[in-house]
């Protein structure tokens, strides 16, 4: 039951992050924290579901999850943050991209689809550096936070 509605929640985490973009009028530093916050939310759920029989795992994800939260709340409260932090936000997303599919490539070895997961991450992580270094459009950006939520969600419940 725990594993449908984080799959469920990751699925509709990752379609609000894809559909946020596409609107356009929400600002850059809105659009990097709300993925952002949605990450953490996403990484706080999944560690607190999975405390019970993988506390090292959980752990990662709780530590990642509160990071990532306290990046968003800094990005939501002081947009003006962005501007000092907008060269290596990109990198520094990217970065937490790769590190929360290392992560999950570390909690769902058991898992049939827990190394694509990971995977998926790792790869779109690159992606998002490499992307961003070379166009900085909130709106891919965002998009491939989305799309890797909408694929471990996916996978997750084929999984189950």
């Amino acid at each position: 039951m725990k594993t449908k509605f984080i799959s469920l929640l990751a699925i509709i985490l990752g379609l609000i992050i894809i559909i946020f973009p596409i609107m356009g009028f929400i600002g850059v530093s809105a659009l990097i924290s709300l993925s952002v916050l949605l990450t953490s939310i996403y990484l706080l759920v999944v560690g607190v579901s999975i405390i019970d029989y993988n506390k090292t795992g959980a752990i990662l994800d709780l530590i990642l999850g509160i990071i990532l939260l306290l990046l968003s709340i800094c990005l939501i409260f002081n947009p003006a943050l962005l501007g000092f932090l907008a060269e290596i936000t990109l990198y520094l997303a990217g970065i937490m991209l790769i590190v929360v599919g290392l992560v999950s490539l570390i909690n769902n070895r058991q898992s049939r689809y827990g190394f694509y997961i990971g995977i998926a991450g790792v790869v779109l992580g690159l992606l998002y550096i490499i992307i961003g270094t070379y166009i900085s459009n909130p709106i891919i950006l965002g998009t491939l936070i989305g799309i890797w939520l909408v694929i471990s969600g996916i996978l997750n419940l084929l999984d189950g």
